[in-house]
């Protein structure tokens, strides 16, 4: 289907440039400068070269504009004529224009597609890094625990019991986190899964997050600046929810000292605004450019198994955000802590079909 779409865009664009490059000609004969018609055509040749994939599109371009300039814009006209010096050498420039332009069109889509690659194999990488330790800092301490648990079982009172057990749900919640986390960000990037957006309102959305924030973090209040009108966003809901959930979680797990929580959404123009804000401790500076490129732990934090590092979290949210045409960035508050920051198209709403 890619393929037959390609074909169609170049077959069109040779088709519009031809057109206009003979519908330029026909201009330049009106107007009495008949010397700029070979021009024209190499001009038209050009951008063919250019904008098209492979040599075909050019090169036949080439010929289409020898035959038109030679054809009707030659005396004597409506009919081929090579003889003169000047007809056949603009017949090889543009056929050499042609050839040249689409080999370093070629080039350059190889090398792009090849740095693709290269950027993707690195943040598959990165993922498996942060896959890797993200799952096995819960495990072990689920190991250990359920381990303790059944050894000295006896020896424990119930509270000792109930604490070990409690901590063994929050690290199974913690896993199905990950898991839910790394199959979102698999399937969008492979392309398994298309976006769909359905016209969400904010409020409605926002609701829905907190409630989820609140059954993980019940003590851990987040202040909301909401626009006071209406708000319909274009979206997948339950994906920007994991969005929005994701990085409030790693303000709660990372941001140390935080005393203070905000979750601001606000418009400009058709554009929605979401910021999560906190006085934290703010990001490393080393780790901004990379954050959403999936972060894994360093040697040291690696032997700490109670740390729980942001992981595959962050590059989930990237993705998701890229898949509806967004942008997403973070960054640190001169006052202390750190703002992330995510933009969506919006929808109008229309006051007549209320």
């Amino acid at each position: 289907m890619k393929k037959i779409s390609v074909y169609f865009r170049d077959s069109a664009v040779t088709v519009v440039l031809l057109l206009l490059a003979f519908a330029v000609s026909l201009l330049c004969q009106k107007l009495d400068v008949k010397e700029h018609t070979t021009t024209v055509f190499v001009f038209a040749v050009f951008l063919i070269s250019l904008l098209t994939s492979g040599y075909v599109y050019g090169i036949l371009a080439a010929f289409a504009g020898t035959l038109a300039a030679n054809c009707a814009f030659t005396f004597p006209y409506f009919s081929l004529n090579f003889t003169p010096p000047v007809n056949l050498i603009s017949t090889v420039v543009l056929i050499v224009i042609s050839f040249l332009t689409s080999a370093l069109t070629t080039k350059l889509k190889r090398h792009e597609a090849i740095k693709a690659e290269s950027e993707r194999e690195s943040m598959r990488a990165n993922l498996l890094r942060a896959v890797s330790h993200d799952l096995r800092t819960p495990l072990t301490t689920i190991y250990g625990s359920s381990t303790t648990l059944l050894e000295n079982s006896g020896a424990m009172t119930e509270d000792q019991k109930n604490k070990i057990i409690t901590g063994i749900k929050e690290d199974t919640e913690w896993l199905i986190r990950i898991v839910e986390n790394l199959l979102s960000v698999t399937r969008i990037d492979s392309g398994q899964v298309q976006i769909i957006k359905t016209p969400t309102i904010l409020d409605e959305l926002i609701d829905s997050v907190i409630l989820k924030f609140k059954k993980r973090y019940p003590a851990q209040k987040v202040d909301l600046e909401l626009p006071d009108d209406v708000v319909m966003i274009p979206m997948d809901a339950i994906l920007i929810e994991q969005v929005i959930v994701n990085i409030l979680d790693n303000a709660v797990e990372h941001a140390r000292g935080m005393t203070s929580l905000t979750l601001r959404v606000f418009t400009l123009g058709t554009t929605a605004i979401f910021e999560i804000a906190d006085n934290g401790c703010g990001i490393d500076p080393k780790r901004i450019d990379s954050l959403f490129a999936g972060y894994y732990a360093s040697e040291h934090e690696l032997a700490d198994i109670q740390k729980k590092n942001a992981g595959i979290g962050l590059s989930v949210c990237a993705t998701i955000i890229k898949a509806h045409g967004g942008s997403i960035k973070a960054e640190n508050v001169k006052t202390g802590g750190a703002v992330f920051r995510f933009a969506l198209d919006t929808e109008k709403i229309s006051n007549e079909a209320e």
